[in-house]
């Protein structure tokens, strides 16, 4: 048996290993300590250097240092950023309702993508979809279940009191929302990669001047067109840091929701904002600079 052979054979069995401790953490059947520990051990396993993006100053706060692990997690092959006409497509099967020529006539006239971008993503202004955050995001959820095999490991938990959007991607939201007229709205975004390995907490204080986190809504509706973002357990998952979740509905939003693939489908899940996993990166948004 060949060095690569036993390599890919190691990394296979780590990769299962995480997922299993991270659908667990997604369910609230694991504590964080037990999670800090195992990660570690598991990080320790193979040392891989994180790409570098340029024109970003990234990874430089003194704060929550320690809370990244190596990864060579990816996006699944086929998986790329659609042009805006084809992202329209998939999302009016699922919005009849909203209007999508405003969204046409604005992409004619895109600003430069700013640093860090991976492409324009087209979002429904949720505030079109239903009268609150979480209603929108719950419909959006059915759309993903209708399309696919889903696992909704908070079902029933999506209320005011579990999940709610964080203040900094409320305004960048509003700005975005108010510079385009129509149902939609566009967002600068990545997909997760540029984050991979870190723990949200720790890429909450790491964003660039123009950077906010993703929430639920917005990545719902981001794999409603694109589908292939989530194909397999082996690839990154996504970790959204703009919104925050209180797994006891007390006031305590310690933890963040997240979208996976587990058990053959798509699953969603929250966990704790200081666990670093390898398989799982924060999906973020930049404002136009």
């Amino acid at each position: 048996m060949t060095k690569h052979v036993v390599e890919d054979d190691v990394l296979g069995m780590i990769s299962r290993r995480s997922w299993e401790v991270q659908r667990r953490v997604m369910e609230g059947t694991l504590t964080p300590s037990f999670v800090i520990g195992n990660l570690q051990r598991i990080a320790e396993a193979k040392e891989i250097k994180m790409p570098t993006q340029s024109g970003l100053v990234v990874r430089n706060s003194p704060f929550f240092a320690s809370e990244e692990v190596q990864s060579n997690y990816g996006y699944p092959q086929g998986y790329a950023v659609k042009p805006i006409c084809e992202q329209l497509v998939a999302l009016s099967k699922h919005f009849p309702n909203l209007d999508a020529g405003p969204m046409l006539a604005c992409s004619k006239k895109l600003p430069e993508m700013p640093a860090g971008a991976e492409g324009p993503f087209v979002i429904p202004k949720w505030q079109k979809v239903a009268d609150t955050y979480n209603e929108s995001f719950e419909k959006a959820l059915g759309m993903i279940a209708g399309t696919r095999t889903f696992h909704n490991y908070r079902k029933g938990q999506l209320g005011p009191k579990y999940l709610r959007q964080s203040e900094r991607t409320i305004r960048a939201e509003e700005m975005i929302a108010s510079m385009t007229n129509g149902d939609y709205m566009i967002i600068w975004a990545q997909f997760g990669l540029r984050w991979r390995g870190c723990s949200v907490r720790k890429v909450r204080y790491n964003y660039t001047h123009n950077e906010f986190g993703l929430g639920a809504f917005h990545s719902a509706c981001m794999l409603l067109a694109h589908p292939e973002r989530l194909q397999k357990w082996e690839q990154l998952h996504i970790d959204l840091p703009g919104d925050e979740y209180s797994p006891d509905a007390d006031g305590g939003f310690s933890h963040f929701p997240l979208f996976g693939f587990s058990d053959g489908g798509v699953g969603f899940g929250a966990r704790w904002v200081g666990d670093p996993f390898s398989c799982c990166g924060s999906a973020s948004g930049f404002l136009s600079q």
